[in-house]
């Protein structure tokens, strides 16, 4: 080839492996900077540009185009020049937002599914009060952390419309769901998507959950789930599924029961499927507006059982009072804010924290033994301020649950409500103590149990609902937590329902100790002097006066003082001082991090 003569060594560029060339760049007598391409091979259907390492003269130049080189064939030949003072064709430096036609495309594509790109749907949902898929995330993951998985999916239905439309009208295949972070915690987020297809679950759509359900339990990552949707939907042709029941997602979110923290979030109407999904949930939040139902409108009327309106099927009244629903809240918006601070007890210890007055809890209960009193102010005393979550408020009354912090620890919380019962422990009480206890355990949260009851409800009516069963349920699990439990008897511990708020025996807890109104007893007072005595009380010229003085005695005997003198308490405490009494016995961790895996019952 022709070339440039020059004094002194010349720098050598060669072929970096066997190819063809398809372009020569450069001529003798070129000045070139760093970085300047001077060759173009071809090698195994791709194109390699072969760059000068540092600036210089081209000398020579040995090949061109449609020539074959081998490995280490010299190219072109170099005389060193000084950077910054070529006058050959210089190597363009890129524009970072130059246009390209492949990433325009993609960005068209992820484009279509925002709510910018949507403004009929998004108006519809606002009409309704409601918000869109993508601002409940937005409002719930941290700025700037959320990574959206599948969102260039479509509906499996291209053998019944046109791509284009499918991609227009079916983004996400009515999912929006990824990682992001909550607070500076990782978690899943999973979306129904409503303005598409009324957020109901496709063949792309359960693909999607199924991916972040398995990353939920690969990595142990938390779950957020807002589920409005209307179930599963029939009319996907782009697979070979006879029944639709050819999905893993239920056994998926079933089996990340009590291995990470899961919430779902139920506004406007959730039926079937996604109902399903959201009862698998450790904690379920409602909107005061919303529908929940194990079968929607044409299910039920498919099944011959009558037409219904969406709106009467499930309404929130009725499934707070029947437990499915822990947390009943405004709207959206205070729905994403109570799913914050669920998870915030997931975060660990809090550095900063502050708590009432603690002198407040010796008036708390009333001297006046027979006089009902609010329990929960005790609770939010005793609690740091503004760390209280009660789940469950609206069912099993006679017992309030609540995650809560003392000391910026977060512990789980149960107790006691007199003014329901006079404290006395039903069925639907002793259900969700049961389950609360098993969520603390599997979750490793340290339990602190709030006793005033006079013992489990009895009679012919309370036995119709199955009481042994059910009462016996909380021996069972409490028998088996793992994490460590502190009991408190803040005035009645009578029975074997008081036994149940202790784990099972008042041996049972880390520390069982009493406030100066505790009394215990193997059953009310009351009771007992009539059940023991009714002999002498029916012959006594003044029962009353005789009942009234026995039972003086029998709280003589059975007051908290008696009973930890005789040991069958730790201890009798100051109310103020019980935060530093739960703080001094809990050990620093609740349990070991590897602890085996156990699942929450879903009631």
């Amino acid at each position: 080839m022709s070339g440039h003569t020059s004094s002194g060594p010349a720098r050598q560029v060669t072929a970096p492996m066997q190819g063809t060339v398809v372009l020569v760049r450069v001529a003798p007598g070129d000045r070139v900077e760093a970085g300047a391409s001077l060759v173009v091979l071809e090698a195994m259907k791709m194109e390699h540009v072969v760059k000068a390492e540092a600036a210089g003269v081209v000398r020579e130049v040995r090949v061109a185009a449609e020539d074959t080189v081998a490995l280490g064939d010299v190219l072109v030949a170099l005389d060193p020049a000084e950077a910054g003072r070529g006058s050959g064709p210089p190597e363009a430096l890129a524009d970072p937002d130059a246009p390209r036609a492949d990433l325009d495309e993609v960005r068209r594509r992820h484009e279509v599914g925002l709510d910018a790109a949507r403004p009929e749907a998004v108006a519809k949902r606002h009409a309704r009060g409601h918000r869109t898929a993508r601002e409940n995330v937005a409002d719930l993951v941290d700025e700037g952390t959320f990574a959206e998985y599948g969102a260039l999916a479509i509906a499996a239905q291209r053998r019944r419309r046109p791509v284009e439309e499918l991609i227009e009208r079916t983004p996400g295949d009515g999912m929006v769901c990824g990682v992001g972070e909550v607070d500076g915690l990782r978690c899943a987020v999973v979306s129904y998507d409503y303005t598409v297809l009324a957020g109901t679950q496709g063949y792309q759509n359960h693909r999607k959950t199924d991916r972040m359900l398995d990353l939920a339990h690969r990595e142990r990552l938390p779950l957020v789930l807002f589920a409005e949707g209307g179930g599963g939907r029939p009319g996907d042709t782009d697979t070979t599924t006879v029944s639709g029941l050819d999905v893993t997602s239920f056994h998926a979110m079933g089996r990340l029961s009590g291995r990470v923290p899961t919430v779902g979030i139920a506004n406007g109407r959730c039926f079937a499927g996604n109902a399903a999904l959201l009862g698998c949930c450790d904690v379920v939040i409602a909107t005061r507006g919303a529908n929940i139902g194990m079968g929607g409108p044409a299910m039920i009327e498919g099944g011959g059982l009558g037409a219904f309106a969406p709106e009467d099927i499930g309404p929130v009244e009725v499934q707070a009072a029947n437990g499915v629903v822990d947390v009943v809240v405004e709207d959206e918006a205070a729905a994403v804010a109570a799913a914050k601070a669920y998870l915030s007890y997931f975060a660990g210890p809090a550095d900063a924290w502050e708590c009432a007055d603690q002198r407040a809890l010796r008036h708390v209960v009333p001297e006046n033994r027979r006089r009902p009193y609010d329990v929960r102010e005790a609770v939010s005393t005793l609690a740091d301020t503004g760390s209280v979550l009660e789940l469950r408020a609206g069912f099993g009354a006679g017992i309030v649950t609540a995650l809560v912090r003392i000391e910026g620890r977060p512990y789980g919380l149960l107790a006691n409500s007199p003014a329901h019962l006079g404290g006395a422990i039903d069925r639907d009480a002793a259900d969700k103590a049961a389950r609360f206890l098993q969520l603390c355990d599997a979750h490793g949260f340290p339990v602190v149990s709030l006793c005033d009851t006079p013992g489990f409800m009895v009679g012919p009516d309370a036995e119709r609902t199955a009481t042994v069963r059910h009462f016996s349920r909380l021996f069972v699990v409490g028998a088996n937590l793992r994490v460590p439990l502190v009991t408190v008897v803040l005035r009645k511990g009578y029975g074997l329902g008081a036994q149940a708020m202790a784990g099972g025996g008042f041996k049972a807890p880390l520390a069982t100790v009493a406030w100066p109104t505790g009394e215990i007893g193997g059953m009310g007072l009351e009771g007992a002097v009539r059940l023991g005595f009714r002999k002498e009380l029916a012959e006594a010229d003044d029962p009353e006066a005789m009942f009234d003085g026995m039972v003086a005695l029998a709280y003589e005997h059975g007051k908290a003082l008696n009973a930890a003198s005789a040991f069958e308490l730790d201890d009798v405490i100051d109310p103020a001082d019980t935060r530093r009494w739960i703080s001094g016995v809990m050990p620093a961790r609740a349990a070991a991090a590897d602890r085996p895996h156990r699942w929450i019952d879903t009631w």
